[in-house]
């Protein structure tokens, strides 16, 4: 019932920042734009092998990804960002899947925030991360430097930045 309350309440409130202005805003004009970035770490990962670089989700992480397509159901979402890895592939999946969208591969440690901004102006957008990029990536849309990383065990944040007329707001939320 907890979670049921948590993730009815998660939703209700991404619906209301997901909501857009004026849809048919051209993506050039950065006054009276409004984008909203989600940002989420992967879902648990398998531990199994520690030599594994890339591993796949375990059981929980393959039942987190479905609840994170829940959760995003609600939410217009314009595109999703990856990175080349197997867990943020697998995390994405359901809800691109849901959403109809292909994801695209990003690579955390060359992202041009500003361009980046620019792309996906006036966009929903979800972004898959890890443990210490999605901070980053977080702070870099922020401008400055207030999250550090993730606890590794930590796969229940969700990040959302808007950023309105070119000024940015944030919130973390965590699911349970």
């Amino acid at each position: 019932m907890k979670r049921i309350n948590l993730l009815l309440i998660l939703s209700f409130i991404i619906v209301a920042m997901s909501c857009k202005e004026d849809p048919k805003l051209p993506l050039e004009n950065a006054e009276d734009s409004i984008s909203t970035f989600y940002f989420i770490r992967h879902a648990e990962k398998d531990r199994s092998d520690p030599e594994d670089i890339d591993p796949e989700l375990n059981q929980d992480g393959l039942g987190r990804a479905i609840r994170w397509a829940e959760v995003f159901d609600p939410v217009a979402l314009d595109a999703i960002y990856i990175t080349d890895f197997e867990r943020t592939a697998m995390t994405a999946a359901p809800t691109s899947v849901k959403k109809e969208i292909t994801p695209q591969y990003y690579d955390p440690k060359a992202i041009i925030i500003e361009e980046f901004k620019n792309l996906n102006l006036g966009k929903n957008v979800l972004i898959v991360g890890h443990s210490n990029t999605t901070p980053e990536f977080v702070n870099l849309m922020l401008g400055e430097e207030k999250y550090e990383h993730m606890d590794d065990y930590d796969n229940s944040s969700l990040f959302i930045v808007r950023i309105i007329n070119g000024k940015a707001t944030d919130i973390r939320l965590k699911m349970d």
